[in-house]
């Protein structure tokens, strides 16, 4: 329908009006009213229609092809927005042929439907983001990388641009000048900032690879210790063990110092750590009967036969006084314990000799002398590690009684009042 054609029929209600002795201003008043209603509805209609049709067709489209790339565009509302298109297109021919009589209404719906197109392609270029975010998480090679920042950050760049774009539609004035620019960075830079630093930190965790999705991480500043869930723009997300959420600036991230456990997960096994004091006066130098009443332990029994042809040796070699324990060489039952723990350990399927392990001495304290286990498990699950471990140490401190041994406990209020009992 060609132009003028559509302005004679926009103005049949006028000139009714007119030749019924209405006056023109009236009568250009109601004209441009009832065109309103008849444009917007039509354009309405034809939008739900429109909308729907395209929907079905995408969706069908969609069911045969093999990629869930259009899956998730339909998800995110991609062909409902698209849909919006061809309805506003319609409306921005009209506007200027139906209300050739009202410059002024002219002006002020083509502005509307200017500020409408800016929002709508927003829309859309938030749709295509959020569905490449949810297709590339599918693959392993992006599924740990914090791709909701990136989003984040082509968003807010997107709305700007829109933001600046609707400005100079509503005021006429433009905003690409140097000085408008100026203001609008100086602005942005103030408004911005932990979003700019969040951008920034993002874009070098991801390139570091400081962090990633799944990490176990403990940042004690901010209480966290658990899974990193989500990465976005400003936050990190960490999943408690407690199973409550705790959220970390991601600036912080490269700030502060904090703790990741992908290196424990990723290696062969998980360290064990852990000290048991014993009580200093315990400690005693083995005699020969004690030697012989240790020998009915078999994980010490050859080390200490070969330890004890040793001594022999040595000492009928410096002629060592043994009517007293201290001259020559001599075997305790802390040393004896200490390989015995090794020994132990050795046997024990749980750890992984591959790696690192020792029993050694600490330095003594006011608590005793700690003997620390090192080694590493197997099994790096925190539930079994934590059974493994538990099972070492049970049996070690149930053995230690057997070297004469005590384990070093400050006195509870049962033990004063034996002493005082006692005295």
């Amino acid at each position: 329908m060609e132009k003028d054609t559509l302005q004679q029929y926009s103005c049949l209600l006028q000139e009714y009006l007119v030749s019924e002795g209405m006056t023109l201003q009236w009568a250009i008043f109601l004209n441009v009213v009832v065109n309103c209603i008849v444009v917007f509805v039509g354009v309405f209609i034809l939008d739900v229609v429109f909308r729907k049709f395209i929907v079905e067709a995408f969706k069908a489209f969609s069911n045969k092809t093999k990629s869930t790339f259009d899956d998730y565009l339909i998800k995110s509302n991609f062909p409902r927005f698209v849909a919006h298109i061809l309805p506003l297109a319609i409306l921005w021919y009209l506007i200027p042929i139906i209300f050739i009589e009202s410059p002024l209404m002219t002006k002020f719906l083509q502005i509307a439907a200017q500020v409408f197109s800016v929002i709508l392609f927003v829309y859309i270029f938030r749709s295509i983001l959020r569905s490449t975010r949810n297709f590339l998480e599918e693959n392993e090679q992006f599924k740990d990388k914090p791709m909701e920042s990136y989003v984040q950050v082509m968003m807010i760049f997107a709305w700007g641009v829109g933001i600046f774009w609707i400005v100079q539609l509503l005021t006429g004035y433009s905003v690409v000048s140097l000085t408008t620019l100026g203001a609008a960075s100086a602005v942005i830079l103030l408004i911005f900032k932990d979003t700019i630093l969040g951008f920034v930190a993002s874009i070098q965790v991801s390139v570091n690879d400081i962090v990633r999705i799944g990490d176990w991480i403990t940042f004690s500043k901010f209480g966290a210790d658990g899974y990193v869930t989500e990465i976005n723009l400003a936050t990190v997300r960490v999943q408690n063990f407690d199973n409550t959420y705790t959220t970390i600036p991601t600036y912080s991230l490269i700030a502060d110092s904090f703790q990741n456990w992908r290196g424990m997960q990723e290696s062969k096994g998980r360290r064990i750590k852990r000290s048991i004091f014993i009580k200093q006066t315990s400690i005693k130098f083995l005699s020969t009967e004690d030697i012989e009443k240790l020998k009915k332990i078999q994980l010490i029994k050859p080390y200490l036969e070969h330890r004890e042809k040793e001594v022999l040796k040595f000492n009928r070699m410096t002629e060592a006084d043994k009517d007293l324990l201290i001259n020559g060489r001599n075997q305790t039952n802390l040393g004896v314990f200490r390989h015995y723990a090794d020994a132990f350990l050795n046997e024990n399927a749980a750890i992984n000799k591959e790696l690192f392990m020792m029993v050694r001495h600490l330095a003594p304290t006011d608590k005793g002398i700690p003997i620390e286990i090192f080694c590493f498990s197997y099994d790096k699950k925190w539930e079994n590690y934590e059974h493994i471990q538990a099972d070492i140490f049970d049996h070690l401190l149930a053995a230690i009684p057997y070297f004469d041994l005590e384990i070093f406990e400050l006195p509870t209020g049962k033990d004063l009042q034996q002493f005082s009992a006692a005295e």
